[in-house]
């Protein structure tokens, strides 16, 4: 019985990923077959099969993969011993993809195929959930500790948060002239102003 390295295996996963994501973005989930994702991996069908079991397991895998590396990083975050810089990094960590190519058209294809797929829903509502609770968490903090306006609820404060972060991604996706590299310092700059705690009136 042959044996398998899991690094190797573990790379060409990660390879065949890679392929299905480009495809994904740029033709939409319906359209993109799993014979294109084959020649763009440079794999047979047989070979993919080995790795996924369908088109769906493969789009699936694509948001599951991103979101373990997410969870490790919301945890360091929240751990974090300066919770207003721990915010504002994170912000960074969240819009940051958004200046990738094929990322924001992604995330609207994933919106549209979350409809119609209820575990995609839920692995999706499980990745904001956990965004927006590491958020509020650090701005509880961060209110406590007088680096921020008091009077800011975190959970409201959390949820629109997340909405600017996500109006990034769908500006991206459905606007050609918004850059969302130019952006990003001015969603910083936002959050840094609405943010801040105010001054005690004498």
């Amino acid at each position: 019985m042959r044996t398998v390295d899991p690094a190797k295996h573990q790379a060409r996963r990660r390879h065949i990923l890679n392929a299905a994501t480009g495809l994904f973005a740029a033709k939409g989930y319906e359209r993109a077959t799993t014979a294109e994702i084959c020649r763009t991996a440079g794999i047979s069908a047989g070979n993919l099969f080995h790795y996924f079991p369908n088109k769906r397991a493969i789009f699936l895998a694509v948001f599951d993969e991103e979101g373990h590396g997410k969870a490790e990083r919301l945890a360091q975050a929240r751990d974090a011993d300066d919770p207003l810089q721990a915010l504002m990094d994170l912000v960074d960590y969240l819009a940051a993809p958004a200046v990738e190519p094929v990322v924001p058209a992604l995330v609207m294809e994933a919106m549209v195929q979350a409809y119609r797929d209820p575990e995609l829903e839920a692995l999706l509502s499980r990745g904001n959930a956990d965004e927006h609770a590491a958020i509020a968490a650090l701005l509880t903090r961060a209110a406590a500790g007088g680096r921020i306006d008091p009077g800011l609820n975190p959970d409201s404060t959390a949820t629109w948060i997340t909405a600017l972060i996500a109006s990034v991604f769908t500006s991206a996706a459905t606007t050609p002239s918004f850059d969302p590299a130019d952006q990003l310092p001015t969603l910083r700059l936002i959050l840094t102003r609405f943010l801040q705690a105010k001054p005690h009136s004498s």
